[in-house]
This record gives C-alpha cells, sequence and structure tokens, in this order.
C-alpha cells in the first residue's frame, strides 16, 4: 500500500489520528473505524496510575462504545513500527487480517502492516 493506493477512509482516520496528536500534544494518536464506519479517535493516556498507547486506547473506546469489529486502525507516531500490544488490541476485535497503518508527524504514511 503507498500513499497514492490510500482508500479516502483510510486517509481520514490517519487525518484524525493526526490532528488528535498535535491537540493534545501527546507523542501518538490514533483512530479506529468499526463495522459500521464508525470512528473513534485517541491520544496516549500517561497517567501516573494508567498507561495506554494511543491505539489501545482508541481499541477500547471502540469496545466501550458496542462496536463488534474494526475494518482499519491508523497511528500517528515518531516511531518505525507498531508495538505488538497495540496490534494485537486491534486483532481481538478486528481478526489478524485488519490493517493497521502507521503514519509520521507528517500524516505520510511510514508502513503498513495487518494486526497479524
Amino acid at each position: 500500500m503507498t500513499e497514492t493506493t490510500l482508500d479516502p477512509e483510510d486517509r481520514k482516520i490517519i487525518t484524525l489520528a493526526r490532528s488528535a496528536r498535535a491537540r493534545n500534544g501527546v507523542p501518538e494518536g490514533a483512530a479506529v473505524r468499526d463495522e459500521t464506519g464508525r470512528t473513534y479517535v485517541a491520544g496516549t493516556v500517561a497517567l501516573d496510575s494508567l498507561r495506554l498507547s494511543a491505539l489501545r486506547t482508541a481499541v477500547a473506546m471502540a469496545v466501550a462504545s458496542g462496536a463488534k469489529s474494526l475494518e482499519a486502525a491508523a497511528v500517528v507516531a515518531d516511531a518505525e513500527t507498531v508495538a505488538d500490544a497495540d496490534r494485537a488490541a486491534v486483532r481481538d476485535l478486528g481478526g489478524p487480517e485488519t490493517p493497521v497503518l502507521l503514519a509520521g508527524p507528517d500524516g505520510a504514511l511510514r508502513a503498513a502492516f495487518t494486526a497479524g
């Protein structure tokens, strides 16, 4: 998958993730799209008593809102890969073939994985 082959809905979740990161001043922003097309957007949670990546937070928001599955996930961060624990959360709700997109802070797609 390249920048030019991104589905408009995938571009949308990258844009939402980027906005969450910038708006909240956090290291990561993430967005997931459920089976109905609804999106859930989150940033990194870093409290003394609770630490969650942006992607795990977005998945938790989807579950808490009644999502039954995921169509796609996106993370915007400085990282070069998506943590195994983050991909596992996507896999738990969406299955192993769910696309997980990684974009840089500028919104440019860096890599595409599956939740696998």
